[in-house]
C-alpha cells in the first residue's frame, strides 16, 4: 500500500504569501512615512507650484499660469548663464574629484607606515560641515589675512576676482567632495583579485600595464557608479557655494541652485523658483536614468 502525500491546498498557500506581504508592508512602513512626508510630499507641492504664478507674499492670490513659467525660463539670459556656470562647475569638480581620489586611493592601497592614520586623515573633509568648510576657506582666500596670498606673496582677492572666483571655488569643491570618492574607490581596489596582479607579472608587465589592463577595467563599475552620484551632488551644491561667494562677483559663480534661491527668497517668485527646480532635477534624473540603463546594459 502506498502512502499518499498530501499536497498543501493552493488556497492556504495564497494566504500565507498575502499575509507575509502584509508583514512585508507593515514593516516598511516607519520608514516609508517620513519619505512621503518630507521628500515626496514637497517634491509634488514644488511641481504643482512650478505651473502657477505662487509668490512669497501673504495678500498674493495665485492662480494657474500653465507653461508661462517653463516659456519664461527659456527665455531668462540669466537661467541659462547659471546653468552654463553649473555644468562647468558640475563636470570640472567631478573630473578633478576622481583623479586626485584616484591617486589618493592608490597611495592609500600601498603598504605605507601609518597607513591608518593617513586613511582617517583623508576623510576629514567628508566629517566637516559645507557652512565650516566655506568659512576655512573663506578665511584661506582672504586678500589681506589669507594664508594663501601669504605663501604667494600677492594680494589678490581671490573670491571677488572676475577671473578667478571661479576656479577659486572650484579647488574647493574639489577638496570637500574627495574624500567619498576616495573611500569607494579604495574599497573597489580591495576587491580586486590579486591573483589577476599576479598573472601579468608572470607575463613581465610593468606598473602602467598592471593599472591599465588591471586596475582600471575592474574599477570600472566603481568609477561609473562614483562619478555619477558625485555629478548629482556637485550640481546641486548650494550651501558651499553660497558661503564662499553667495554667487557673486556678477554672477559669475552663480550655480543654478543659488539662482532659484534668488528668485524664491530675494525676488519672491516661488512659482518661477519651482520651474527652475523642476527644471535641475529633470537634469538629475536624467543623468540617474543613463546610469541605470548602463548598469541593465552591463547586467545582460
Amino acid at each position: 500500500m502506498t502512502a499518499t502525500v498530501t499536497q498543501p491546498a493552493p488556497r492556504a498557500s495564497r494566504r500565507e504569501t498575502s499575509r507575509q506581504r502584509r508583514e512585508m508592508w507593515l514593516l516598511m512602513l516607519p520608514a516609508m512615512v517620513p519619505v512621503l512626508l518630507f521628500s515626496v510630499g514637497p517634491l509634488l507641492y514644488g511641481i504643482g507650484l512650478a505651473f502657477t504664478d505662487a509668490r512669497n507674499t501673504r495678500v498674493h492670490q495665485t492662480s494657474f499660469v500653465g507653461l508661462e513659467n517653463f516659456t519664461r525660463m527659456l527665455a531668462d539670459e540669466q537661467f541659462w548663464s547659471s546653468f552654463q556656470i553649473g555644468a562647468i562647475w558640475s563636470v570640472t569638480v567631478t573630473a578633478l574629484q576622481f583623479l586626485a581620489a584616484l591617486g589618493l586611493a592608490l597611495l592609500l592601497n600601498m603598504n605605507l607606515r601609518f597607513r591608518s592614520v593617513a586613511r582617517v586623515l583623508a576623510v576629514v573633509p567628508w566629517a566637516m560641515p559645507p557652512v565650516v568648510i566655506g568659512l576655512m576657506w573663506k578665511l584661506v582666500y582672504h586678500p589681506d589675512a589669507g594664508i594663501l596670498n601669504d605663501l604667494l606673496g600677492t594680494d589678490v582677492n581671490w573670491l571677488a576676482d572676475f577671473s578667478l572666483a571661479l576656479p577659486a571655488i572650484i579647488v574647493v569643491g574639489v577638496w570637500t567632495g574627495m574624500p567619498q570618492t576616495t573611500v569607494v574607490l579604495l574599497a573597489g581596489l580591495q576587491n580586486v583579485p590579486k591573483e589577476l596582479y599576479e598573472a601579468v607579472e608572470v607575463d613581465g608587465a610593468g606598473r602602467w600595464r598592471r593599472f591599465w589592463n588591471i586596475t582600471l577595467p575592474q574599477l570600472r563599475p566603481v568609477i561609473v557608479a562614483i562619478t555619477s552620484l558625485d555629478f548629482v551632488w556637485n550640481f546641486n551644491q548650494f550651501g558651499l557655494v553660497y558661503v564662499l561667494t553667495q554667487g557673486g562677483p556678477g554672477g559669475r559663480t552663480r550655480l543654478p541652485m543659488l539662482f532659484a534661491y534668488e528668485e524664491a527668497f530675494r525676488y519672491r517668485a516661488a512659482g518661477y523658483a519651482s520651474m527652475l527646480g523642476l527644471a535641475m532635477a529633470i537634469v538629475v534624473l536624467a543623468v540617474l536614468g543613463l546610469y541605470l540603463w548602463r548598469q541593465m546594459r552591463e547586467a545582460r
